[in-house]
């Protein structure tokens, strides 16, 4: 049986209840594709935009195997545990060749997902740059609208994805596994650069030794790599398997938080990464209209032939398309 559409009104009310399953059909008008969903999915933004900005938004990633999943659930779990509304949107991988994903995170934090003071939303990275979902921002602030306290966006991995998710939240936490000499030889100094707090995980057993030598390597490395006034970035050991050392993480984001708020740093973050989401909104506008204009493709058509002849250059190419546009 088809489900009726919702109206504009069902979904800023079911929104501001926080009703999930309408949170959840929101999510997906925003991630649509449709133009006709698109419209209604701006009218819907614009309706709840004065409810978003409360939570506190955290981007956690790290290398395959650290147990990212089993983290957030832990860390969820005594977040709602203590009275907090937890929203995680988890970003899935998608397959360039397929264009499937495999959205298993509902099924990995199985326990935090029944929570009632919890949201697990898996999104499809799709065809976005890092592997961050391209509606991730609109996701957050319908989360925000919702009543969640904590919106936390679970990145692919290590790599470009770091770099994206640092410019929609408020606070980066980079995951580790003991034997931190091995990894720290393959990760970019820019990941590391990047990360407000630096977590070893599965610190416990026979892991626990090479867990503090690990934290010891990256509190070496983080303490060369950011030289913040503001804020120098600690490294902790935890165990999300036995639920230890959560409790120091989420006090360490807390006194991060009381930082960034007593100047507006905070602020002043958020309003930096608003800039940057209007130019790639822009961009991306930009480049839909450029696709749809037939006379530029007439010529460029012309053009390459020009260029696999050696007759013209790319860079002479794109010169004379630019002043054709700024002549129309």
């Amino acid at each position: 049986m088809k489900r009726a559409d919702l109206k504009l009104d069902d979904y800023v009310k079911g929104i501001l209840e926080g009703d999930l399953a309408i949170l959840s059909r929101a999510i997906t008008l925003v991630e649509s594709k449709r133009d006709d969903h698109q419209k209604l999915a701006k009218e819907l933004i614009h309706k709840i935009i004065n409810h978003t900005g409360k939570a506190k938004r955290i981007g956690i990633s790290g290398t395959p195997g650290v147990g990212k999943s089993t983290f957030i659930e832990a860390f969820g779990k005594s977040l709602t545990n203590s009275g907090l509304k937890v929203a995680v949107l988890a970003i899935d991988p998608t397959s360039h060749i397929t264009g499937g994903s495999i959205l298993g995170d509902k099924t990995r934090m199985n326990a935090l997902a029944s929570d009632s003071r919890a949201f697990v939303r898996p999104s499809p990275s799709g065809d976005s740059l890092g592997g961050v979902a391209s509606k991730t921002r609109e996701s957050m602030l319908l989360c925000e609208a919702a009543g969640y306290d904590v919106v936390i966006v679970e990145t692919v991995g290590v790599g470009q994805s770091e770099v994206t998710v640092s410019k929609i939240v408020d606070f980066f936490l980079l995951l580790m596994q003991p034997g931190g000499g091995d990894d720290l030889q393959g990760i970019k100094r820019g990941i590391l650069e990047l990360a407000d707090l630096v977590a070893v995980n599965k610190a416990d057993g026979d892991q626990l030794t090479q867990a503090k030598i690990a934290q010891r390597e990256y509190e070496t490395a983080i303490h060369i790599l950011r030289q913040d006034p503001k804020w120098q970035p600690k490294v902790l050991t935890c165990s999300a398997l036995k639920g230890e050392g959560l409790d120091h993480i989420w006090n360490e984001i807390n006194s991060y938080y009381s930082v960034m708020q007593k100047d507006n740093s905070l602020v002043d973050k958020r309003k930096n990464q608003i800039e940057l989401w209007v130019w790639e909104l822009l961009s991306n506008k930009i480049q839909d209209h450029l696709k749809k204009n037939n006379n530029l493709h007439t010529k460029l058509n012309a053009d390459l032939n020009k260029i696999t002849k050696h007759e013209s250059t790319v860079l002479d190419v794109v010169d004379e398309l630019f002043e054709k546009l700024l002549g129309q």
